[in-house]
């Protein structure tokens, strides 16, 4: 089988990459870090009408109706921009999440304002303990013993958590599940939550690789200009091995993660094994990156006043999310030898 993304694909990601220079540089995401809520509205605003909040939310809601496939190049973009807003959460997972499980009054209500921007929606699956922009979200997606709900912002008690990433706001939650907040229970919310739980180790994914891309450019600039012994250290046989090594990792785990996306969207039946073999990759790459880069900045990089610790807290938080790097290796063994 031959793979290659369409022009139209690799435009968007072009696109998206334009924006994100202009509306979310280095500063934007370091004032996520210090603002009330994490949250930029303008920011949101500017994602919106790109229309890449709605890209995945249903057509006949309003939304762009597009997949998997279409999102993976623009999330390792929200990766490469360390963008402090819930793409994965809401475009990623609820979304389809609402689509898959929802009834059409309930579809009707939330995808449109979803697509436009009007509401933030973030999910809550069981096994995890905190629940991402729950303090900026109008709708939670929540699993209770083998039940999806929509609980409204008005119904939650929240509280919030710390974070090694203090630009991705993390909440426990308290929540009475009632007829009135159940979307779908049984066989339907069975499938439909775990197809939510690959989707967002999948989005993690492609977010880790361009997080790791970015940490390598980054760490590039200042090996060329940082100097010792009268040379640019990146002249240094031993920097250069470790950017490579970093490099190599990553490019090793792009092709798993664009075989995921491929496989989510055209619903393989081994869908779940693909997107474990991207995250365990993914993670592991995006960890060799920051150790590299920090290696090579030497103390400031992890300094608060260097720009690259908000990408090195955002691999380290996105590499734990939705499975770690061992637990999907764990997965993948089960799938091919059992037990």
């Amino acid at each position: 089988m031959r793979f290659a993304f369409s022009p139209d694909q690799l435009a968007m990601q072009t696109a998206l990459r334009a924006l994100l220079e202009k509306e979310c540089p280095a500063p934007v995401v370091r004032a996520a870090w210090t603002s009330d809520t994490g949250h930029s509205p303008a920011l949101w605003r500017s994602l919106t009408d790109f229309g890449l909040v709605g890209l995945t939310a249903d057509a006949a809601h309003g939304g762009v109706g597009l997949d998997e496939l279409d999102l993976v190049l623009l999330l390792e973009e929200c990766g490469r921009a360390a963008v402090p807003a819930p793409v994965l959460e809401a475009t990623a997972v609820a979304a389809p999440l609402l689509r898959d499980a929802a009834n059409d009054a309930l579809n009707a209500r939330w995808q449109p304002a979803l697509a436009s921007g009007e509401a933030v929606v973030t999910v809550g699956l069981a096994g995890s303990d905190f629940v991402v922009a729950a303090n900026v979200a109008d709708l939670v997606l929540l699993e209770r013993s083998g039940e999806l709900h929509a609980v409204p912002a008005g119904a939650l008690t929240r509280t919030a958590q710390r974070s090694v990433d203090g630009s991705r706001r993390l909440f426990t939650v308290q929540w009475e599940p009632s007829a009135e907040t159940l979307v779908a229970d049984g066989e339907v919310a069975s499938r439909a939550i775990a197809a939510a739980r690959d989707r967002g180790a999948l989005a993690a994914a492609a977010q880790l690789l361009g997080l790791a891309r970015q940490m390598i450019a980054m760490t590039v600039g200042h090996v060329t200009v940082r100097k010792q012994f009268g040379a640019a250290i990146g002249s240094f046989q031993a920097v250069k091995h470790h950017l490579a090594n970093a490099l190599v990792k990553v490019e090793f785990a792009r092709p798993l993660v664009y075989r995921a996306a491929y496989s989510m969207a055209r619903g393989d039946a081994d869908r779940s094994l693909h997107v474990s073999m991207a995250k365990a990759q993914a993670s592991d790459a995006a960890e060799v990156a920051a150790r590299a880069a920090l290696q090579c900045h030497g103390a400031i990089g992890y300094s608060y006043e260097h720009d690259l610790h908000l990408w090195m807290k955002r691999a380290w938080a996105l590499g734990a999310a939705w499975g770690s790097a061992a637990q999907h290796r764990a997965r993948v063994g089960e799938a091919l030898f059992g037990g």
